[in-house]
């Protein structure tokens, strides 16, 4: 009997192909919320499979409290930071985490939902409406910017950045600029793309929309000095991950009118987020939601069961790190 623990409940379409083994023995934590730290020590004593997500700090003390049954960590999100990989290989643990087409164009499609929202103030307009406060047309009334024509400069040229890419090129004639640690022949071939240091890009671009995994070298990628390179008039879009941007100086470029907006679905410190940047106007501030959708959520979750499928019938596991 595998036994497997799911740190939190998810969408069912992964819990049903893993129910129909009678081999496996699934317990999950029935609370709608983060799993506290005592109580996550708890649940995972004597299982062979985690399936995590997220908000789960999965370390050695994890691992060793499990016991030396514990054989793989399947980890419900494309990001994996909340793993510590070292020591799950120390211990001979494999970790898969859960990519896919519907998480790429689900992200995607929110940092679009940023741009758009933020260039054309569709929440300061929804609020100003809902307060009473439009009393007739005006030819200077809540001036937003347009997009098309612009220039977006994409940092981070993954999977998720080449769909933002492709959507915004394609579909407003967005001029495409790019960073990554390598040249992308791919985005310049189709999208005419082109490559720019990261100080070039934020001095030429009308959007930046970052896409990077959270590493070492990625935290505090945009702090103060970076904010000070983009135009007045230029909004930032974060849909990777929180501590990629300091969020303090974000907070004071915003509110010292160095850039128009920003668009944030993460945080430096989350759950919490600065309480002046959650005053501020010129945002947009979504609750890690960005691959909200019920179809990505499902696809994730068949993912997870797939790789933890894949494992126990000793067949090539599809997303192992």
């Amino acid at each position: 009997m595998t036994k497997i623990f799911i740190t939190r409940d998810i969408p069912d379409a992964g819990l049903k192909m893993l129910k129909k083994h009678k081999s496996i023995k699934l317990s999950i934590y029935q609370k709608d919320k983060k799993i506290p730290r005592k109580e996550l020590l708890t649940h995972v004593k004597g299982v062979d499979i985690i399936l995590s997500i997220l908000t789960d700090k999965i370390d050695a003390q994890v691992m060793d409290a499990a016991g030396p049954q514990l054989k793989m960590i399947a980890n419900y999100a494309v990001g994996f930071n909340n793993i510590d990989i070292e020591a799950a290989k120390k211990r001979g643990i494999i970790v898969t985490n859960a990519p896919g087409p519907e998480i790429t164009e689900s992200v995607a499609e929110h940092a679009v939902a940023f741009i758009f929202g933020l260039a054309h103030r569709i929440l300061e307009t929804d609020k100003f409406n809902r307060a009473g406060k439009y009393t007739g047309w005006g030819p200077k009334l809540l001036l937003g910017t347009d997009v098309t024509g612009k220039t977006l400069g994409i940092i981070g040229t993954g999977n998720i950045g080449n769909a933002l890419a492709r959507r915004l090129h394609d579909g407003f004639d967005i001029k495409i600029l790019y960073n990554d640690i390598k040249r992308s022949p791919n985005l310049e071939k189709k999208y005419g793309a082109k490559f720019r240091t990261k100080d070039q890009l934020l001095k030429e671009s009308d959007f930046v929309s970052l896409h990077v995994p959270l590493l070492p070298g990625t935290v505090h990628l945009i702090g103060a000095r970076e904010l000070k390179m983009m135009k007045k008039t230029a909004f930032l879009i974060n849909t990777s991950r929180g501590p990629v941007v300091d969020e303090a100086a974000l907070t004071k470029a915003l509110t010292n009118g160095e850039i128009a907006g920003a668009g944030l679905d993460v945080y430096e410190n989350e759950p919490k987020i600065n309480k002046t940047l959650l005053k501020l106007q010129n945002t947009i501030l979504t609750p890690h939601t960005a691959s909200a959708t019920v179809e990505t959520r499902q696809a994730m979750s068949r993912t997870a069961a797939t790789n933890i499928l894949a494992f126990l019938s000793n067949k090539q596991i599809p997303n192992k790190i």
